[in-house]
């Protein structure tokens, strides 16, 4: 059989590297940084904090294909604690109880938008504007973009839907951040006898059927394809250690400005030292916004859910996330437009902003899955070796 090459070593490359690996595939995977995980990766303890505010969504295929194979556990989900420490901000003012206009929102997510209408020229029509503007509010947090009005209704509304959904809570906390699921994967991979080859850069395609699992700016450059582009949202990012305090809020969601805090180690005190909280929190930038304006916009944020906080900062980060945070669809188009997986000539492309369904990261792991079956079913087809020189330099 031929060798599968994977390039990519973050949760699509590895999701992809592991289906090749089940189904007797000989596979090798190449990472250009020195260690595995992509935006999955978490940083050092004592204050382990995701690279943005990662969750994973029980209701997903691609948590179930995780759990099945034991690589998510153990996690945690949202209990009375966290519900009775959560606030939304809309109108200046934070709210124990969900905002009248959402609400009027949420009993209305029986409705199908449209994919070539903006949100908002849509939601004002059939939600009316306060519940059109709470919406794109709390979706902040999961498009990255300051205003989700001006893209696709059906993208922004099957969010909306997804996460007001009767099963709700879905998310679940892994104890000890994603990247102990990376860590996981990687053992996994090479159990199943995939070779793992970290700090060496693809600087040409190799031989034989390959999967490129990267950013697709990493993608156009390796491929020599410009097509390879997609909206993205661009978002500043503040991790805070700080001294607990028993004010301090689990979740802040800001109707008024997208922006999101969450405690991380509440659901799991292992992220941070023992009486310590460690604190996410995102402010989607707003057009020609500097770094410095968005971050005094996410500390007011901090402001309203941890009081006091500066005086108790034992630990702080900050991130700006741009072009990496996921595909955002315009209107008129809808996944299915995204750059295709497959490229031809033996090549298939995964990550977040390929033309697979799901949230956020669940896009790269169906993409990566839907690349691996089809690098499977090339195997056995003859040439496809032959077409490229090998070319894995470090």
């Amino acid at each position: 059989m031929d060798e599968i090459t994977v390039i990519g070593g973050g949760l699509a490359g590895l999701t992809a590297a592991i289906a090749c690996a089940e189904e007797g595939a000989r596979v090798v995977l190449y990472e250009g940084h020195h260690t595995l995980g992509g935006r999955a990766r978490s940083s050092a303890a004592p204050y382990i904090a995701n690279d943005g505010t990662h969750v994973f969504y029980s209701d997903g295929e691609p948590f179930r294909w995780l759990a099945r194979r034991g690589l998510v556990q153990p996690y945690r989900r949202l209990g009375l604690k966290e519900g009775r420490k959560a606030r939304v901000r809309h109108r200046g003012k934070l709210k124990a109880r969900i905002p009248r206009p959402l609400l009027a929102a949420i009993i209305k997510r029986g409705l199908v938008a449209p994919v070539d209408e903006d949100f908002r020229s849509w939601g004002v029509r059939r939600l009316g504007a306060d519940a059109t503007d709470a919406v794109a509010g709390i979706l902040g947090v999961v498009t990255y973009d300051a205003d989700p009005g001006r893209l696709s209704a059906a993208f922004v509304w099957e969010r909306f839907r997804r996460g007001v959904a009767p099963q709700f809570p879905a998310p679940r906390y892994v104890v000890g951040g994603w990247g102990r699921v990376i860590d996981r994967m990687a053992a996994h991979a090479r159990d199943l006898g995939v070779r793992i080859e970290t700090g060496t850069h693809a600087d040409t395609l190799p031989a034989g059927p390959t999967i490129v699992a990267t950013s697709l700016d990493a993608a156009r450059r390796l491929l020599a394809d410009e097509s390879l582009r997609w909206e993205s949202g661009r978002a500043v990012l503040l991790d805070l250690g700080v001294r607990q305090d028993p004010r301090d809020l689990f979740l802040v969601s800001d109707l008024d400005e997208g922006g999101f805090l969450e405690r991380y180690s509440s659901p799991d005190p292992s992220v941070a030292p023992d009486g310590e909280s460690l604190v996410q929190l995102q402010m989607p930038m707003r057009p020609g916004e500097s770094k410095a304006d968005t971050l005094a916009r996410l500390e007011r944020v901090a402001d309203l859910g941890l009081p006091g906080w500066r005086d108790r900062v034992t630990w702080r980060r900050e991130a700006l996330a741009n072009g990496r945070t996921g595909a955002l669809d315009l209107p008129g188009l809808s996944w299915r437009d995204r750059p295709a997986i497959e490229r031809g000539d033996g090549v298939w492309l995964a990550g977040d902003s390929v033309a697979a369904p799901g949230l956020l990261s669940e896009v790269s792991m169906h993409s990566a899955l839907i690349a691996a079956d089809r690098a499977m079913s090339s195997v056995s087809r003859p040439g496809i070796a032959s077409r490229r020189s090998p070319a894995a330099g470090r």
